[in-house]
């Protein structure tokens, strides 16, 4: 079409809107020229005015969709969701542009429209905080809670809104707003109060400082445990006020170099009390890994530490005295040792010391060691080199000598100090003292053969009189090898069954029969032969191996005696010894039970002899267990009376049934003041209506005299000498066989 024919036609469509209805009326050559154009010109403006309008509109559409598109994608972006509630209608509108959105429901009558997806526990709150608003009492409907989403999990949510259209009444009828998932911001803010709640209530201070140590913020506890408020150290710098500047300075150039620094330290608070606490710094880095803050930890440990001291001082130091212990005293015997420095040790102990416990009660004797330690640490001499190893048992370590000089004068002054009196409990205590002395290297080349041989030189000072010194010698060591081969042999012996029993009889003064027999053990090797109880007794009481070999007496001799029994040989009682650390089992009774029931052997055939020694180590309890004996039948001697030191008071109050003349006193009848000795023994036993047993009787004389005084039954070689099990057999058979005769009318 051309251009003529363009306008021709618009020109047509113009008249047509000009004069729509009468155009038919007016002739196209009855137009005028002029009115053409002008009709022309007005038809071009509308066209233009039309043609501006709609690339306007277009413009219009076009930004809008381009808004519409920015809108979109921003709530994209930020996550938010984008909601329209017609309030009236309840229609609700939801952008759901969550990449899991919540359930929707396009339209309810639930206040508020989510009213099933919120919470239950935050329902109220929103619907206080959504009513609120919707009655002017707020700007803008805020409120954070818990949404359920499509899967059925609980998300919190920023719900945002506005009023943005009201009724013809004035109510609310749209409202409009958005939904952002804060979940994470929840969590993240949730760990945050968490770990403020725990730098509020964790006992350790904490304490964040800048690279230069000015302190930014302090816990709670960093007031507790420094002294200091938090008002007045913020901003201030970290210092430690008991360490020079320069410490504070090492440990800023350690956290540059490691990025974190600890150790313990110990400072003091303003009102001069000292606390000692553990410190860590650690930094804290940028993105880009630069230093910005330190956050240092302080770990009040003052209870601890001086737990540890007490524990140290416990481990360390004797509880009674306050010396220096054994382990103490073997650490540094093995670090002199170790460095070959010569050095003296003296090994010392109380002579007699038990009795001092037996007769005036322990806490008596533990006054006395006290009293001991202290008088000989304030002596200058043996200060820092007294240690307490046990008991009654003492040693000071001489470093660096070994002059024998210097080392008696230090033995001689040891005496002297111990010798001084003791005043306890209105007691004046004169104690002595044994001491046993030896040189490194030439007494031994380690700490235990060192403190085996002092103490081996201090049982031979004690046994050559007390109260004096010994320097080791190879003598000693030669018997002390000797004592633990015994030791060994009788350990051996009782594996092997290498103990017997030998039997001596006990005869009537008056009558020449048999009344009873005491049972002694015999140690008899296959090689050796007889071992003398002189020997190997003494090692077996100090080594506690007594009581095993006087459990082995008791079972043979109780077996014997039930074979005499059944073979009609003998109606007496068989006398066994107890030594005190037997006596003292606490399970005594219950042992004795056993065997005799094993044996089947009534109680009465059964007699106990026991020392004047061994009852006076507890008399009490000796009494109760002698009284829990003689309920079962079982009859009691006290052996060796007379060479002791048994109080009348007490034997008074002992059950016994025998009191047995010691051989000391049946070999010294030969003079007067022998015989009145014996004399005066069986006239206690008699006034306590105990029987007598003189025992060691060698000779008629002394059989004759013994008759005289009253004594009942007589035991020793004027008899018999201790026979085995088959010789005693055959002796009683016999001592049955002259009874007979004897019985038979002449």
């Amino acid at each position: 079409m051309g251009i003529r024919q363009f306008f021709s036609a618009k020109s047509t469509f113009l008249l047509l809107a000009v004069f729509p209805f009468g155009l038919s009326a007016l002739s196209w050559d009855g137009v005028q020229p002029y009115v053409f154009s002008a009709v022309l010109i007005f038809a071009c403006a509308a066209l233009l005015l039309a043609h501006a309008s709609i690339v306007k509109m277009r413009r219009y559409h076009k930004r809008l969709a381009k808004s519409e598109e920015r809108l979109r994608l921003s709530l994209w972006g930020s996550g938010d969701e984008l909601w329209d509630w017609r309030i009236l209608s309840g229609e609700l509108y939801r952008s759901s542009s969550w990449l899991k959105p919540v359930e929707l429901t396009p339209e309810t009558r639930d206040f508020p429209p989510n009213k099933q997806q919120i919470h239950p526990q935050d329902l109220g709150r929103v619907i206080n905080l959504l009513n609120n608003h919707l009655n002017g009492g707020s700007a803008f409907f805020e409120a954070t809670y818990r949404l359920r989403t499509a899967e059925g999990l609980y998300i919190w949510v920023l719900d945002r809104g506005k009023v943005v259209a009201y009724a013809s009444n004035g109510s609310p009828s749209r409202m409009t707003g958005t939904l952002k998932n804060i979940h994470q911001l929840k969590e993240a803010e949730g760990r945050m109060q968490l770990f403020a709640r725990c730098l509020e209530n964790i006992s350790d201070a904490v304490l964040v400082c800048d690279t230069q140590f000015h302190i930014i913020e302090v816990n709670p506890a960093f007031s507790s445990i420094t002294g200091k408020n938090r008002a007045e150290v913020i901003n201030s710098r970290f210092e430690l006020s008991l360490y020079p500047s320069r410490f504070m300075q090492d440990i800023q150039l350690q956290l540059a170099k490691h990025g974190r620094w600890s150790g313990e330290i110990r400072e003091q608070k303003d009102n001069g009390e000292i606390y000692q606490a553990e410190l860590a710094f650690d930094v804290i880095k940028d993105e880009e890994g630069n230093p910005q803050q330190y956050v240092g930890v302080l770990s009040d440990i003052t209870e601890r530490k001086l737990r540890e001291a007490e524990l140290s001082r416990l481990a360390n130091n004797d509880t009674l005295t306050g010396l220096p212990n054994r382990a103490v005293f073997m650490t540094k015997l093995a670090s002199l040792v170790t460095i070959d420095a010569v050095h003296a040790l003296l090994v010392f102990d109380l002579d007699n010391f038990k009795k001092i416990n037996d007769s005036l009660g322990h806490e008596l004797g533990d006054t006395l060691l006290c009293k001991l330690a202290q008088r000989l640490h304030t002596d200058p001499r043996y200060q820092h080199k007294l240690y307490r190893l046990g008991g009654d048992e003492f040693a000071v370590l001489l470093n660096d000598t070994n002059d024998i000089h210097t080392i008696t004068s230090m033995a001689k002054g040891l005496l002297e100090q111990i010798n001084r009196p003791f005043f306890i409990s209105q007691h004046e205590l004169a104690v002595t003292s044994s001491i046993g002395i030896v040189l490194f290297p030439d007494d031994g080349n380690d700490p235990q053969a060192l403190l085996r041989n002092a103490d081996t030189a201090m049982y031979h000072a004690k046994n050559d009189g007390a109260n004096r010194y010994l320097f080791f010698n190879d003598s000693m060591n030669k018997q002390a090898v000797k004592r633990l081969q015994v030791e060994n042999l009788i350990r051996y012996g009782l594996k092997e069954d290498y103990f017997s029993v030998f039997y001596q009889p006990k005869m009537d003064i008056l009558t020449g029969n048999i009344v009873g027999m005491e049972a002694l053990v015999r140690f008899i090797t296959p090689k050796g032969g007889l071992v003398s109880p002189a020997s190997f007794i003494p090692v077996a009481e100090e080594t506690g191996q007594i009581v095993e070999i006087g459990a082995v007496v008791l079972r043979k001799a109780c077996e014997d005696v039930k074979k005499w029994l059944a073979l009609g040989l003998f109606q007496g009682r068989v006398a066994v010894n107890l030594s005190a650390k037997q006596f003292m089992l606490p399970n005594l009774c219950q042992q004795i039970d056993d065997v005799l029931e094993q044996c089947e052997l009534p109680s009465y055939h059964l007699e106990l002899e026991i020392t004047e020694g061994t009852v006076m180590q507890s008399p009490k309890l000796a009494i109760d267990t002698m009284k829990k004996l003689r309920a079962r039948g079982i009859h009691l001697a006290m052996d060796d009376f007379g060479t002791g030191y048994s109080s009348l008071a007490y034997l008074k109050q002992f059950p016994l049934n025998t009191l047995k003349i010691d051989k000391a006193f049946i070999d010294d009848m030969d003079n007067a003041r022998g015989r009145n000795m014996v004399d005066t023994i069986v006239t206690i036993a008699h006034n306590l209506s105990l029987n007598v047993v003189a025992e060691g009787v060698e000779t008629k004389d002394q059989l004759d005299m013994l008759r005289k005084l009253r004594c009942e039954t007589i035991q020793g070689y004027y008899y018999s000498k201790p026979l085995s099990a088959a010789d005693f057999a055959a002796f009683l058979a016999d001592q049955k066989q002259r009874t007979r005769l004897t019985a038979i009318p002449g």
